[in-house]
């Protein structure tokens, strides 16, 4: 259904099978074809010379986060607009921030590009629902909890839905979240709550630090508090802490007999692909964004979510929830950019979080593309 959008697509790895069976896979639902390309992400002027030889109009970088730099800058020297779904995380550091990032507004500037950053779920369609709150249903937003909820079941003792190595260094992490102009810091998973989930129920939910918080923090005028949670089965804490007791969650290089490894990517070879989890998962997610806050001088609560079955993602495009809820949004971004509604006409050029951008056309076409919102407001 977006074809006549996007004409020609390049699909770049460092490793071509799977774009291999991306491309196999496209033509047996008869959707056409797509260009395939090898790449190494961190390779700076491999990037350039790739974007040089298909010019696209845009780069949507959905390769790991340790590798936006380069591809911002590859985007910057080729005079191409970019989309990622996630902040850039220092590969040595557990730790993300857009500050590196947000460096490469000016330079976007000079050049006349937009770089479009987080524009996958959370971060990406919460930011958006908070504009919304913003612009259509508050005159100011004093508390922002963001609650994502995944109660899908992959039928595996232990895995995680997206990359290994990602997920768990954010899930281990020291927690943080922002109150009355300041940030405050936790104990990883130390603040619990239990959330009703709409489809759902109650879920144990943690207190995690999440990227959106930087940005909402910083553009959103008001706010007094914002929080990020996530659910998390008991069996998967278990398996979790076990892991980090033994060493298995560690970022730093160790020698295993005369072979230099990073302890948490060893786990991560031995874990499955979540790719390869799709057709067993069963279940549903839910992500929303539930605020506090005043509308014509009256106290107000609003809670903005969408839920998401992962067996009919499956049925669609052959992932689970996790993966359909980051890539369509990320899709409906390029979209924006391609068909001009963000377009350097409207926000000049730059580096632009999602909230900070129109994004009334962009729920409208999530909402097309498969991902609608649900508002309870009272």
């Amino acid at each position: 259904m977006n074809r006549d959008m996007f004409k020609n697509i390049i699909l770049a790895s460092r490793s071509l099978d799977k774009c291999h069976a991306i491309k196999e896979s496209m033509l047996k639902k008869g959707l056409g074809e797509i260009g395939v390309e090898q790449v190494d992400a961190d390779d700076t002027q491999a990037l350039v010379a790739l974007i040089q030889k298909h010019k696209p109009k845009v780069v949507i970088n959905v390769a790991l986060p340790y590798q936006d730099l380069t591809i911002m800058q590859a985007c910057l020297e080729t005079k191409t607009h970019y989309i990622d779904t996630a902040n850039y995380e220092h590969p040595d550091l557990a730790k993300f921030e857009y500050k590196e990032q947000w460096a490469f507004d000016r330079a976007y500037k000079e050049v006349g590009i937009l770089g479009v950053l987080g524009a996958g779920f959370d971060p990406g369609v919460t930011n958006a629902y908070v504009a919304h709150a913003q612009k259509h249903h508050f005159d100011t937003i004093h508390t922002l909890d963001i609650l994502d909820c995944n109660a899908g079941d992959h039928k595996r003792p232990f895995a995680t839905n997206f990359n290994p190595e990602i997920n768990l260094r954010e899930v281990s992490s020291k927690g943080r979240y922002y109150e009355n102009g300041k940030w405050i810091e936790t104990k990883p998973l130390e603040i619990k709550q239990v959330w009703a989930y709409p489809q759902i129920g109650e879920m144990d939910s943690y207190l995690l630090y999440h990227e959106e918080l930087e940005s909402l923090v910083k553009n959103i005028k008001g706010l007094r508090r914002a929080r990020f949670f996530m659910t998390f089965s008991q069996n998967y804490l278990t398996h979790m802490k076990c892991l980090e007791n033994v060493g298995m969650l560690g970022i730093k290089e160790i020698e295993h007999q005369g072979v230099k490894i990073v302890p948490i990517q060893f786990l991560k070879t031995l874990l499955p692909d979540p790719a390869t989890l799709a057709k067993d998962t069963t279940g549903k997610t839910n992500i929303g964004c539930y605020m506090t806050g005043i509308k014509n001088n009256q106290d107000k609560t609003l809670y903005i979510y969408n839920v998401c079955d992962h067996k009919k993602c499956y049925e669609e495009v052959g992932s689970q929830a996790i993966s359909y809820t980051t890539g369509v949004p990320a899709m409906c971004a390029a979209k924006m950019i391609c068909n001009d509604t963000w377009s350097v006409e409207h926000f000049k050029a730059g580096v632009f979080n999602v909230e900070e951008l129109n994004t009334d056309p962009f729920m409208e076409e999530l909402i097309k593309q498969g991902l609608p919102y649900e508002v309870i407001e009272r």
